[in-house]
């Protein structure tokens, strides 16, 4: 360990994002994504989050994003991480399987109108393929956030924010730069000062 490999993981990071900024089809869906979840906080709508491990925390980051504030003081708005709840969590996962603990959450929470935005930078993780069945049978918009192939979750989502990278930390750091555009972008359009 040394200081150039520093360098060369910052490096690492910086080069997944300059593959986002060239990515035309990438920087659409993150537009789209956008004006998905201001038509549905527009409208009454909720947003629903998960995600597993870092993934978790991207969802309860982005969540806190939405409720809080981003750039400046205005009204909450509905956003929930689906695994904030441990009772529930550990009595789900004891009870019928870890693979239930979103999907459950996502048919007792959810509505048609609202959107489900799902952390998986393999595209893969079961829970979350389960919750966005659930939110298609519901009518629940899904957004899903993955790495460079998409997994499982690519044929099961409306819009898809497909980081160009096999990396789990560099997906991450993207996910959460990606996320950041979209909270921006929501906040700008719906409380305009």
């Amino acid at each position: 360990m040394n200081k150039d490999y520093i360098k060369k993981t910052i490096e690492s990071s910086i080069n997944v994002k300059k593959e986002i900024i060239k990515n035309e089809e990438l920087i659409d869906s993150i537009l789209k994504a956008s004006e998905l979840i201001i038509e549905c906080f527009t409208n009454k709508g909720k947003v629903l989050l998960c995600g597993n491990g870092g993934s978790a925390a991207d969802a309860q980051h982005i969540s806190a994003e939405f409720t809080g504030r981003f750039y400046f003081d205005r009204e909450p708005l509905d956003a929930e991480a689906l695994h904030v709840n441990t009772s529930y969590l550990t009595a789900v996962a004891n009870d019928y399987s870890y693979d239930e603990v979103f999907s459950r959450l996502v048919k007792a929470k959810g509505k048609k109108g609202d959107v489900l935005i799902g952390f998986s930078t393999s595209g893969n993780s079961p829970n979350v393929i389960k919750a966005f069945h659930t939110a298609k049978e519901i009518g629940i918009k899904t957004i899903a956030f993955t790495g460079l192939s998409g997994g499982k979750l690519k044929e099961l989502c409306d819009i898809l924010i497909k980081v160009p990278s096999n990396d789990t930390p560099r997906i991450q750091e993207s996910h959460i730069t990606i996320a950041h555009i979209i909270c921006d972008l929501v906040e700008k359009k719906l409380f305009k000062s």
